[in-house]
């Protein structure tokens, strides 16, 4: 189904979108989301009460740009490599890799990234995107799907009788809003300057 001008997502509005070329540019562009989810997460801001990571920020914002379908081979494929044994995650290390990494306390997270990568393409795919207001609202959708699966599965690994929220959540709450605000207005921005490149 051809995709049409109000239903387009940043991915789609730029280059071409035909044939060959079309091919090339989607795997161009799943590589470089990959290279960029695997830099980011490895980016740690200083902020109170805990560093600011910037792994969330390029998931959501990928999901958003690519849409559904190209995020979602993106975020999979990330997944692959980290799976694989590569060190691309927040936290992982030359010591604690791959599986048994992704199986410890941040798998919940790592599966929220699937779902928020999808809701976010979703939402690009019915413009939301393209306003503060719409992408603010679609980028809290996306980090409760982030923060479900991994507080799940923390209380479930380590016990309901532990501290979840204050493991899991409550540290991250003043970074994420800043994230959030930062993408909300990126990706508008992005957009507002499409549009004046083809006026």
């Amino acid at each position: 189904m051809a995709s049409t001008a109000n239903d387009r997502v940043l991915a789609e509005a730029i280059l071409p979108q035909e044939g060959q070329a079309k091919l090339v540019k989607q795997a161009v562009l799943v590589v470089a989301g990959i290279l960029a989810l695997a830099i980011a997460a490895k980016i740690k801001v200083p902020m109170w009460p805990v560093p600011i990571t910037m792994g969330t920020f390029a998931v959501l914002t990928i999901g958003a740009a690519y849409g559904p379908r190209l995020g979602l081979a993106t975020i999979i494929g990330y997944m692959i490599i980290g799976a694989l044994g590569f060190d691309v995650f927040a936290g992982s290390s030359a010591e604690k890799f791959g599986l048994t990494y992704m199986m410890g306390g941040t798998g919940g997270y790592l599966v929220g990234y699937v779902l928020a990568t999808l809701a976010l393409g979703f939402a690009a795919r019915h413009a939301m995107d393209r306003s503060f207001g719409g992408m603010a609202l679609a980028l809290i959708i996306g980090n409760v799907l982030i923060y479900v699966p991994g507080l799940l599965w923390l209380g479930t690994l380590y016990g309901w009788d532990k501290p979840i929220l204050e493991w899991g959540l409550t540290p991250f709450l003043v970074g994420d809003a800043i994230k959030l605000v930062l993408a909300a207005l990126l990706v508008p921005a992005v957009w507002k300057l499409v549009g004046n490149a083809r006026s």
